[in-house]
């Protein structure tokens, strides 16, 4: 079974929205907490950014791996995201579409053998490679529409 055109195309393009969508904010705007005790622009685009090279991981971990087990990954956590979340969003951007496009590659050229291996997700059991990133492209979107909700709102307040 090979990659479907959905997967395909959402793994080389979803994640370019998120230029469109935070377009015309300031740096500031991006990292401001717009809604208290829940993410930032910011923070949830280096969520994004930081789990990105966990999952690169956890594909090369199932198609080396005997259907490995994978814990529930926790942000807050990950040593990676408050060290990433003291760099520039520029910089943030820059490892999130130049990474994107190696993964993107690299994926779509897999095996069909390749694509069928598994590793188990501690809430969904064990998933084929294709479900995986499925999972992944899933959760990518649910926080593009996160910032995009935010966005609006300091667009919002910039209008008032």
């Amino acid at each position: 079974m090979p990659i479907s055109s959905s997967i395909s195309t959402r793994l080389q393009y979803q994640h370019k929205s998120l230029l469109e969508i935070i377009e015309g904010l300031t740096d500031e705007q991006v990292r401001r907490n717009i809604i208290p005790g829940k993410w930032s622009i910011f923070e949830n685009t280096v969520h994004l950014q930081t789990y990105q090279h966990v999952f690169i991981y956890r594909v090369k971990e199932i198609l080396t791996g005997n259907n490995p087990s994978f814990d529930r990954y926790v942000a807050e956590a990950d040593p990676f995201f408050p060290d990433n979340c003291n760099k520039s969003t520029r910089e943030i951007m820059q490892d999130l579409l130049t990474i994107r496009k190696e993964m993107a590659s690299s994926i779509n050229n897999l095996r069909k053998e390749d694509l069928l291996k598994t590793g188990v997700h501690p809430l969904f059991g064990s998933m084929t490679l294709l479900q995986w990133l499925n999972f992944f492209l899933l959760h990518e979107a649910h926080h593009l529409f996160t910032i995009f909700k935010l966005a609006a709102e300091v667009k919002m307040e910039q209008k008032r």
